[in-house]
């Protein structure tokens, strides 16, 4: 995903097409504290409007982010949860053999995520360079069987806070508990570099990994997340 940083007085936001689809635009806040004005976003649309595009989606934001947002004609396209787990107990997996991934295995790891996803959510090589840079520090790791991979993760840290941004298991795979292997292997990684908490979030009608998560102890937080469209 090829972004531009597009400054509008005090704001700062990340724009450019969506997963490599130049009819829609992909526009997100840089993380600052400070709420992005609604002036900020009008003027990322006449931007986005003059390169061609057609629509606009934003990253995931919480309830503050998105407020000036709504405020220049957004509106919700995907309910999220958010859901956080305090790394005290780090729940047991079977004994997969999880592995570093490596840049030839990307290839490998968007085929699992095309079949693991739906369009709208895939990631292209863009997105899932997007997803490792999202963070200060990163990790990309991997789950192989006589099949080839077959499942991957990417997690990231910044300071104290730790994100599971990417977790994808081949549905012809399912149920092995790979998936909690990968995820044990993420908060491992997070407790030993004295991460407080692990935040990760997935979409409201997605039950079967709400259910993964919180069986692993995971906590819904009181305020989910949104990702919002705009369509002139």
């Amino acid at each position: 995903m090829t972004l531009d940083l597009l400054r509008w007085g005090g704001d700062r936001l990340r724009i450019g097409p969506w997963r490599g689809d130049h009819r829609v635009a992909y526009v997100a806040p840089l993380p600052s504290g400070v709420p992005t004005t609604t002036e900020a976003v009008r003027h990322s649309l006449d931007v986005l409007a003059q390169r061609g595009f057609e629509e606009v989606v934003t990253a995931a934001l919480g309830p503050a982010e998105a407020r000036g947002f709504l405020q220049a004609g957004f509106e919700v396209r995907e309910n999220l949860h958010l859901l956080a787990h305090d790394l005290r107990a780090i729940p047991a997996a079977r004994p997969h053999p999880v592995r570093r991934g490596r840049r030839a295995d990307r290839p490998s790891a968007l085929r699992v995520d095309a079949l693991a996803f739906q369009p709208f959510w895939r990631l292209d090589n863009d997105g899932f360079e997007e997803a490792m840079s999202a963070t200060p520090a990163s990790r990309f790791r991997v789950i192989d069987d006589e099949d080839g991979l077959v499942a991957y993760a990417v997690s990231g840290r910044a300071q104290r806070r730790g994100f599971l941004q990417r977790l994808a298991v081949d549905p012809h795979h399912e149920g092995a508990g790979m998936g909690t292997a990968l995820v044990a292997d993420c908060l491992r990684w997070l407790r030993h570099r004295n991460v407080e908490r692990c935040m990760v979030n997935t979409q409201a009608s997605n039950e079967r990994a709400l259910r993964l998560y919180e069986h692993l102890g995971f906590r819904r937080e009181p305020a989910g997340l949104v990702v919002l469209q705009y369509r002139p």
